[in-house]
């Protein structure tokens, strides 16, 4: 009998916590459809005031987008258009600045970032961190977008307080992005005083690709973060390739950073990467000695001069690291 009176107490509590549970998810499906309708609306100010009240949600957050930001960032081109018809502004911005053509990018759609621009979108817009619309192309990886802001005007190099479109490029490994900026201007040793070089940026998140691309367009191999260099981070990452690269195009082993470190220091005991590391201690070849002087002489231009001297494949491609 006292089995029986507990098992009952037993699920009445689990059926009180289910029904708790049922109410709680209605009155937040109420909630959203409230919210949703208020956007629908145009009334922004109570939507973004249900969503802080009852979510917690900041202002700036999808509550205060409008539908022209929404319709953008999932591409939905006829939607964009006809909202536009209606005369929304395209250059509206959320309370952290952030415009449809900021969300159209992040979200990769080159077909609604063109309606938006050829209708006037500010292609330079920043939001309160600095964010432009070519930045957000660039962390999308979309290149079209990439081509289609420059087209329009936008600013490849970095600017003060804005964040640098080819560093979230290359921390991404978005190289095509990242070559369309370079070609477009962009300083191949750009340095941006938080994140380094684009170099320091491809080895700290073990972009060996666009490291690569990087060197082979002359970028400064010993040129990264301050005092730390670009081997530095290859070797406190672990990234043997990385290192095996840095290292063929000269990077110096004996740097040290701030904490008065060279690379070997920072790599782990008896891993690959001191392995590889102490195998480049030492004076290098003649052969690797005299590609790095030519290289040097030639500059930023060698992957280009380098195929009008005339010179034997076989030559021509050790210069080029191939």
């Amino acid at each position: 009998m006292e089995g029986s009176t507990l098992l009952y107490a037993f699920n009445n509590i689990y059926f009180a916590i289910f029904a708790l549970f049922c109410f709680k998810l209605l009155i937040k499906n109420s909630l959203a459809l409230l919210t949703h309708f208020y956007i629908v609306k145009g009334n922004r100010k109570e939507a973004a005031r249900i969503a802080e009240e009852i979510y917690g949600i900041a202002p700036g957050s999808w509550a205060d987008r409008s539908p022209l930001h929404e319709a953008a960032f999932q591409g939905r081109l006829l939607s964009l258009k006809t909202l536009i018809a209606q005369g929304f502004n395209v250059n509206i911005v959320t309370i952290d600045r952030v415009s449809a053509l900021h969300d159209a990018c992040l979200g990769g759609h080159v077909a609604c970032a063109k309606v938006l621009l050829e209708n006037g979108a500010h292609v330079n817009a920043a939001t309160v961190d600095g964010v432009t619309p070519l930045f957000n192309a660039c962390c999308s990886g979309s290149a079209a977008c990439v081509n289609m802001l420059l087209e329009f005007g936008a600013r490849p190099h970095l600017e003060n307080h804005f964040a640098s479109p080819i560093h979230e490029a290359v921390k991404r490994g978005h190289r095509e992005c990242m070559e369309i900026l370079l070609a477009n201007g962009v300083d191949v040793d750009q340095e941006d005083p938080q994140l380094g070089t684009s170099l320091y940026v491809a080895c700290v998140n073990q972009r060996t690709d666009c490291a690569k691309k990087l060197l082979e367009l002359g970028a400064n191999v010993d040129l990264g973060k301050q005092l730390d260099t670009p081997l530095h981070a290859a070797a406190r990452k672990s990234s043997v390739e990385i290192v095996n690269l840095l290292t063929d195009y000269g990077a110096s082993l004996t740097c040290r950073n701030s904490e008065f470190k060279c690379a070997l220091d920072l790599a782990a005991p008896n891993s690959s990467v001191e392995q590889a590391l102490l195998l480049r201690e030492g004076p290098a070849s003649l052969a690797q000695l005299c590609r790095l002087c030519i290289r040097k002489c030639l500059g930023r231009s060698c992957l280009y001069v380098v195929h009008k001297l005339c010179l034997p494949e076989p030559l021509e491609k050790f210069l080029l690291f191939r």
